[in-house]
């Protein structure tokens, strides 16, 4: 009797319901088709109701003339311009209060959340009850509250002087600034390269402090690059740099760049109501560190500010930038609350678009898509910042 190969049984087909892979793709392909029909839908409907009232959708109407004025713009506008670069105009402003915001709004969060913490009872209490005061009541009312004080400020004449050039009156915030020339372009190039090489030396330093547990501080060579690259390409040039300041002449101030009070209210409301949570953040982030972290550190010989840069704020980063996005874009979307205080963004321009020309589902798509597309580029580069600083389990 010879020994035949082991022959395996074919084995029975299994349904797809109980398959889980084939069920799963089905259950997909039914969501699609269920989501696309519920927006087919809803996009029939619209334009039949738009259509028995006359209108029309389409986007002619963004190559038409705007023929009103705004009053704060980084570009060029006049009432003759289209809406199109009325729209513009918005999304600049739009991106202009985000940006500004967030970076203020990072640093005095930071700071807060780091004197929450203090040994000072005092210092600690006080900056309690401003983030509970802060955080429970409506960001509406201090944005009215801001831009009520910036309002009460004297005129230009009694300005208040902070500084040299700096002059803040109920017309605003006047600083010195540089005139742009077009000899300016390579100071421009050699910042962007010294930011770049700024980045390389820390990754660097970083390596070499891992390595060896040592590396020189980096604030030194950052100070160097940032200020020597710019220095050294306008000393090319020529300084050619024209900076001007701000002179009161007659009843208002020439020269400089100046805060409207809309932009400055706006602003000082955005970043101290989303400081406090940024605060709330960063101290809840710094507690979660082991406390064994905190002893080690100390009995290695660092000093205060070397344990917290070093040692606490680096294993806290996995705990703070999560939330920390969610905060930056909640300051991005809550600006459009600038509409109640007349700061021309997105969401004012567009009011003012749809009213005259009577675009209103043309206009809430492009302030939608455009809010939604901030949103998302935020929400990218802080996953990406959020994977770089994650602690690496080996």
């Amino acid at each position: 009797m010879t020994d035949r190969p082991f022959e395996s049984r074919p084995q029975p087909a299994v349904p797809f319901w109980n398959d889980p892979a084939k069920r799963g793709i089905v259950l997909q392909l039914g969501l699609a088709t269920f989501l696309l029909f519920v927006i087919w839908t809803a996009w029939t409907n619209m334009l039949d109701n738009m259509s028995a009232r006359g209108l029309v959708f389409g986007w002619d109407y963004l190559s038409r003339p705007a023929n009103f004025a705004i009053g704060e713009s980084l570009i060029p506008f006049s009432a003759q311009d289209t809406y199109g670069r009325a729209l513009a105009v918005g999304i600049i402003n739009t991106i202009r209060i985000a940006i500004v915001g967030i970076f203020v709004t990072t640093i005095l969060g930071i700071a807060l959340g780091v004197m929450r913490l203090s040994s000072n009872p005092l210092l600690a209490r006080l900056v309690s009850g401003y983030i509970e005061v802060v955080r429970n009541t409506p960001l509406l009312l201090q944005l009215f509250l801001w831009y009520a004080i910036i309002n009460s400020l004297p005129g230009p004449r009694q300005a208040v002087h902070f500084g040299p050039g700096m002059y803040l009156s109920n017309r605003g915030m006047k600083v010195p600034w540089v005139e742009w020339s077009p000899a300016l372009w390579p100071m421009i190039w050699a910042l962007v390269a010294a930011i770049i090489g700024t980045i390389i030396a820390s990754q660097m330093l970083a390596r070499r402090r891992e390595a060896t547990g040592e590396a020189p501080p980096l604030l030194p060579i950052a100070t160097g690059l940032i200020l020597g690259l710019p220095f050294l390409a306008s000393a090319a040039q020529g300084f050619p740099a024209t900076l001007s300041i701000p002179v009161l002449q007659g009843f208002n101030f020439s020269g400089g760049i100046e805060l409207s009070p809309e932009f400055a209210a706006l602003l000082a409301g955005l970043v101290l109501y989303t400081a406090a949570f940024v605060a709330e953040i960063v101290r809840g982030g710094i507690q979660s560190v082991f406390k064994g972290q905190w002893e080690a550190a100390r009995s290695l010989g660092l000093s205060s500010g070397q344990l917290m840069r070093l040692v606490i704020l680096p294993q806290a980063l996995r705990v703070i930038i999560p939330p920390l996005t969610s905060q930056y874009l909640n300051l991005t979307k809550n600006s459009s609350l600038a509409v109640a205080i007349g700061y021309p963004d997105l969401v004012h321009i567009s009011n003012t678009t749809m009213n005259q020309t009577g675009r209103a589902v043309e206009a809430i798509l492009v302030f939608a898509s455009i809010y939604l597309t901030i949103s998302l580029l935020t929400s990218a580069f802080m996953n990406w910042y959020n994977a770089r600083v994650a602690i690496m389990e080996r």
